[in-house]
Parts: C-alpha cells; structure tokens; sequence
C-alpha cells in the first residue's frame, strides 16, 4: 500500500495547475517530493485532480529486480487521478 499525504489551501484548488509538496509512504520508508505539478479542473461544485508523482525504486531503497537476467528500469511514477468534493 502506497500513503500520499499533502496539504493544499483551498483557494489553491480552483488554479488550473497545482503545485503541491507531497510525502509518499511506502515499503516502510518515507520520502518527500516538492512542487509536483497537478491538473486541475472544475466539474461542477467537484475538482478533479490529475497528476503523476515522479518516484523511483531507489526512492525508498529497493533495488531495481531483474527478470530473466535484464534489469527492470528504476523509474515507478504514481498515476494520481481524484475528484475532490466540497462538504
């Protein structure tokens, strides 16, 4: 399981691109990336969010497996994709 955690001001929300500083917990370790850029769009009284967070295997330190003796690469972006709903 991958944990995303950020906090983003309201009024940031109606921007068409969000800039947000995130912490990504995952295989026990935590690691912080800033400024990755999401598109945001109005859907009615929702926003939805979409995104990719740039992270590699060494990121959290597990080094990249090989299959069948070829390296599989180090890159593992997180596709984000959510609609936010005001309450």
């Amino acid at each position: 399981m991958i944990a995303v955690r950020t906090e983003l001001p309201e009024t940031q929300l109606r921007e068409p691109i969000i800039r947000a500083d995130l912490q990504v917990q995952f295989a026990g370790q935590t690691v912080e990336y800033r400024q990755v850029p999401f598109q945001s769009s109005a859907e009615g009284n929702n926003i939805r969010i979409i995104g990719t967070i740039p992270t590699k295997l060494s990121d959290f330190k597990i080094d990249p497996p090989s299959l069948l003796g070829i390296a599989v690469k180090n890159d593992a972006p997180i596709q984000v994709e959510m609609t936010w709903k005001p309450q």
